[in-house]
């Protein structure tokens, strides 16, 4: 494959994680890549000095959405001198390949990947709701690949392998997990503080991720409780923390849904509300449709609800979800890129 790679976006967890499959897998064949992010979201905690990159650049740009009128022409003007920087970059490395996995981050290399000549863009949506730069600019693109999209020639998700490797059919509930993501989620929080105790007296474990913030209340209302959970903030071993669960409680975001789904563990999710185009609640929708998770929006929850969730057949869900997603997404993504490269 000639010439660098460019993997741009980010700007969230749910991004940078497709953003590291990739990274992940051209490094692994030995094609040189560069990242292009900002220096705005979490990306330079990502990949600043990754020794898997040829390079990385963290580019002062901003999103433009739900910002004011003067607010929207600043960050336009910005990614405009972004775009013109990013050009420079592509010649200065022979680019000839942009992937973009979305997010305010993406926008300056991907707007240049449009304008340079014989330069191939791909885009990977992660979410059942396009986003904004996903909207303008797929129409360019060689190829979208999407788990949620019927016309993608790949389906399924690029998700780490550790999530397949310590996945397991369920057959009993013996162990729940709540997972708000990094940030935490007040609802989720509150919520399994709610059903805690008649949980504790039905025998069934608590694992609970908290978020920073909502951390130490969190832990003190268990201690008041008397129940021994294992509560946390953050951790860099989710997958472990899944494998011990037999149940989750989530957020819908797409990586955190497909690495439920790769781990075969059966999800009631909460959708968060506020989530752009409301994509949480239709990524999870999309699962339910298909009889593969439980779903409940914020305003409707019900304990009863979730009370007959896990005391339903999970382990046929449990079955069911081994198949619903496979672990080679990543690698026949980039066969695909690859092959296209030699045209």
């Amino acid at each position: 494959m000639d010439g660098s790679v460019v993997i741009t976006g980010g700007g969230t967890g749910g991004h940078l994680k497709v953003a590291d499959a990739f990274i992940e897998e051209f490094y692994k064949r030995g094609i040189p890549v560069i990242f292009i992010g900002s220096s705005n979201g979490q990306d330079k905690q990502w990949f600043d000095n990754d020794k898997r990159l040829k390079t990385a650049y963290f580019l002062d740009t901003k999103g433009v959405v739900n910002k004011n009128a003067l607010g929207k022409v600043t960050s336009l003007l910005n990614i405009i001198s972004k775009t013109s920087y990013c050009l420079s970059l592509f010649t200065k490395y022979n680019v000839k390949t942009v992937i973009s996995v979305g997010g305010f981050s993406a926008a300056a290399a991907t707007f240049a990947s449009i304008v340079k000549p014989a330069c191939k863009l791909y885009i990977h949506e992660q979410n059942s709701v396009m986003g904004t730069l996903n909207k303008v600019t797929s129409k360019f693109a060689t190829e979208v690949f999407s788990s949620f999209d019927k016309k993608s020639l790949i389906k399924d998700y690029p998700v780490s392998k550790e999530f397949f490797d310590l996945g397991r059919i369920r057959k009993n509930v013996n162990t729940i997990a709540f997972f708000g993501g990094s940030q935490g989620a007040l609802v989720i929080n509150n919520f399994a503080l709610k059903v805690a105790v008649k949980l504790n007296k039905m025998g069934i474990n608590i694992i609970h991720q908290t978020g920073k913030n909502d951390y130490e209340r969190v832990k003190e209302e268990y201690e008041k409780l008397n129940i021994k959970a294992d509560v946390f903030d953050f951790s860099k071993d989710i997958p472990s923390k899944m494998e011990k669960a037999d149940f989750a409680v989530s957020r819908a975001g797409a990586s955190t849904l497909w690495e439920l789904c790769a781990n075969c563990l059966p999800t009631f999710f909460i959708p968060y509300k506020h989530a752009a185009g409301d994509h949480q609640y239709y990524n999870a929708k999309d699962l339910n449709d298909k009889g593969l998770c439980f779903l409940q929006r914020e305003g409707e929850l019900k304990e009863e609800d979730f009370f007959n969730a896990i005391n339903s057949d999970i382990h046929t869900i449990s079955k069911n979800l081994a198949s619903s997603i496979n672990s080679n997404a990543v690698a026949l993504i980039c066969n695909i890129i690859v092959q296209n490269n030699k045209k």
